[in-house]
């Protein structure tokens, strides 16, 4: 089981939540924090709406751009959570189990019908209810009503995987026109246009990739074992290895249109204000010592979130 797949295995998220702004470094301040059994995998920002999701269905959510959060009322699962996405009028968690839960009109988180019991690590929306979920043995799901159904558009491996395995997929972007862009293991990453009907190879390699970034003016990053960090300035079209100065397992990763970009890890957490040509650590003992997974931007990307161990939500300084 890889890195990604053991943090993502499930502690136990219960009571306990603590708010603060304590600071946990010059980098990195606390603004929830939990305890020791505790974790958060993923965040989703979108406007002043914040949700986080972790272990044993653990759902956070924030009215206020991420400044408080509270826990979600009735989450109909204690399965661990653990991905999450939203837009404008969508917002999409998925799981362990095979478990989705959409937000429906009134706020409220219903199951929706993902057909599979194949753990789920990432989810990807758009404004138009055009998602893409993905999974352990090559699970692709494809959902055009914001979540509430959906259907394999899984590739046949055997023309893209070594060996014709089924690689375990770990994160998913979905744009604003539709197409689909995830990335798994054996440095995959791999695009549809056309709602799974076919699939290009972007990228293989021998490191798995557990985070994907891509803006809207073309800049991605996606990130990996052994302080993989690759860089595409077409959209995703192709991509360059940076040299991270890192061995971590890296887990996540934002990047703005200043060259500012931020990767998650295990113990390691790394700066550039260069487009990825050079890299700063963060965080000092506090870092080395634990992990962070998902990352967001709020504020149009100016101020950064994390989620990972401890149930912890911290932000990242500037």
């Amino acid at each position: 089981m890889s890195g990604s797949s053991l943090l993502r295995a499930g502690a136990v998220f219960g009571t306990g939540l603590l708010l603060g702004g304590a600071a946990l470094s010059d980098d990195v301040s606390a603004i929830v924090s939990g305890t020791a059994h505790q974790a958060l995998f993923s965040i989703a920002v979108y406007g002043d709406t914040g949700i986080a999701v972790g272990a044993a269905g653990a759902i956070l959510e924030s009215a206020d751009a991420g400044k408080t959060w509270k826990e979600a009322a009735s989450v109909p699962t204690q399965a661990s959570l653990l991905g999450v996405s939203a837009q404008q009028g969508h917002a999409i968690v998925v799981g362990q189990e095979g478990v989705v839960l959409v937000m429906d009109a009134d706020g409220k988180w219903v199951k929706g019908n993902s057909g599979t019991s194949n753990r789920l690590f990432a989810v990807g929306v758009n404004a138009d209810g055009v998602a893409a979920a993905v999974g352990a043995f090559g699970t692709v799901l494809y959902s055009r009503d914001g979540g509430f159904g959906w259907s394999s558009i899984a590739p046949d491996w055997s023309g893209y995987a070594k060996d014709g395995e089924q690689p375990h997929l770990y994160d998913v972007v979905v744009d604003r026109a539709g197409v689909i862009t995830m990335v798994g293991e054996f440095g995959l990453i791999l695009r549809s246009g056309d709602g799974g009907k076919s699939w290009q190879t972007l990228h293989k390699g021998d490191a798995s990739l557990f985070a994907l970034q891509l803006q809207d003016d073309g800049v991605g990053y996606a990130v990996g074992q052994n302080g993989t960090v690759l860089r595409s300035g077409d959209g995703g079209a192709s991509w360059s290895a940076l040299n991270s100065g890192t061995s971590a397992i890296l887990l996540g990763v934002h990047s703005a249109p200043t060259g500012r970009v931020v990767v998650t890890g295990m113990h390691d957490m790394l700066r550039s204000g260069d487009d990825g040509k050079s890299w700063t650590r963060l965080g000092g003992e506090e870092i080395s010592g634990s992990w962070y997974q998902g990352i967001a931007g709020i504020g149009g990307g100016q101020q950064l979130l994390a989620v990972g161990h401890s149930g912890q939500i911290v932000r990242i300084a500037e």
